[in-house]
């Protein structure tokens, strides 16, 4: 990838996290920002506004760091198992076990006393039912080999992504860490083939124009 699009891919991250944020934030905090609505109080509304696309960034951030690093452990997994089938089988194997976890670690922790675990189950099915949506898409746009790494990434990387608010166990700030990572790690995945490809058609056209400019000619010494 260029510099230039990897520059591209970072700042739209970080307006796909401040934009998330900002929306998913006035909504889960109503109850809180309901009377800057109604009494009119400009300054609070843009104040929180301003606070949650902050956030936003920081989400984003925290959610490029893990794009990359599972950019590097993918083709670590490939060389390791020599078999993108094998490797396919111990990613299905680690997003069964962090789904897992993610349900019934939670309700270990923080269930109240008679509470059912099946209002543990929202969050993991909400992120299941985002990443089988973003990796079929991913399907489709490249091939049937990338919806494994795909799925993977948005279900397992989120959730590791996810983990300092998950230990707090507050839920709008559940939601907002959560939602943000969603739509940060899916506009990632989805834009990367893309940007590959354009980088790869800039590259070739900078040769072109390279090998097309006229040369310049030297004057060779009088003496």
């Amino acid at each position: 990838m260029t510099s230039r699009n990897l520059v591209r891919l970072f700042m739209t991250t970080l307006g796909v996290g401040g934009l998330t944020t900002a929306i998913v934030g006035f909504i889960v905090r109503w109850n809180e920002m309901q009377s800057y609505f109604v009494e009119f109080k400009i300054g609070d509304i843009l104040s929180a506004l301003i606070w949650f696309i902050v956030m936003g960034f920081l989400f984003s951030a925290i959610s490029q760091m893990g794009f990359f690093a599972y950019l590097t452990i993918h083709r670590f997994g490939l060389g390791i198992f020599k078999s993108v089938s094998l490797w396919n089988a111990v990613q299905v194997v680690v997003i069964l076990f962090a789904l897992f976890d993610l349900v019934y670690l939670r309700y270990e922790n923080f269930a109240n006393t008679g509470q059912s675990i099946f209002s543990f189950f929202i969050p993991a099915l909400i992120l299941l039912a985002a990443g089988v949506a973003c990796a079929w898409y991913k399907m489709k746009q490249t091939n049937k080999q990338a919806f494994i790494p795909a799925l993977f990434f948005m279900i397992v990387v989120t959730v590791v992504e996810w983990v300092p608010v998950l230990r707090t166990n507050s839920k709008n700030w559940l939601f907002l860490m959560m939602f943000a990572l969603i739509a940060c790690n899916a506009y990632q995945l989805l834009i990367l083939h893309k940007l590959n490809t354009q980088s790869e058609k800039e590259r070739q056209e900078r040769i072109n124009r390279n090998a097309n400019a006229p040369k310049k000619m030297t004057k060779k010494p009088s003496v």
